[in-house]
């Protein structure tokens, strides 16, 4: 099956983008979509707990913030409609996460089947959760890196769109190999949002293509 995704000629491409921290690679994508040529407009920030970095950084830039918390529905699925309901208020062509500490619902992937995108600090499929770094440090690799994908049901298990390969160094602790793979992982989430939103992107079952 292939779905192929374009956003709408003529204008500035809208993105809203998830943190759950400090949001770092939020404040990547603000700084590349502050020049023209880049195509993206970030046209709103949500995060899943108050008092995040992240909303504050988009605060700073002028785009609007919102929080939609877990504990504030009594189910999953009530939560999962509010962010989806939330986030569809601001009519994006793609949704980002970034750093975003929360598995979609179904709701959400279903109303953005194909364009809510995920990355990850490892090479998936290796090392997929909340450890990427460490896990491959302790294993031993010596090719790390980030990933970024189509967001699906599962656990970093979606379509690959980009991965960037950083070394593990014989010098490297956890600490230094995280740090590396964070600035690669930036650039390449920076240059694959650009490219999605002018260029658009093609879906064929696990193959992601630009154009």
């Amino acid at each position: 099956m292939t779905d192929q995704h374009s956003a709408p000629a003529g204008r500035a491409k809208r993105v809203v983008v998830l943190v759950s921290g400090s949001g770092s690679n939020l404040q990547a994508l603000l700084d590349a979509s502050a020049d023209s040529a880049y195509g993206v407009e970030i046209v709103a920030v949500g995060a899943d707990r108050p008092g995040t970095y992240g909303v504050e950084r988009a605060e700073k830039a002028g785009v609007p913030g919102f929080v939609c918390r877990v504990g504030d529905y009594e189910t999953r699925e009530e939560w999962d409609e509010a962010l989806t309901d939330t986030i569809a208020s601001y009519e994006p062509d793609l949704v980002v996460s970034a750093g975003f500490l929360k598995l979609f619902g179904q709701r959400l992937l279903k109303a953005f089947e194909g364009r809510a995108v995920n990355t990850h600090n490892s090479l998936l499929p290796a090392f997929p959760g909340m450890h990427g770094p460490r896990d491959a440090f302790n294993s031993g690799v010596k090719l790390a890196g980030a990933t970024l994908f189509i967001c699906d049901p599962g656990v970093d298990t979606g379509p690959i769109i980009a991965q960037t390969a950083v070394p593990v160094l014989d010098d490297d602790t956890v600490e230094t190999l995280t740090e590396r793979i964070k600035e690669a992982e930036r650039v390449q989430l920076v240059e694959c949002v650009g490219r999605m939103m002018r260029e658009g992107w093609t879906v064929t079952g696990r193959r992601v293509t630009f154009g």
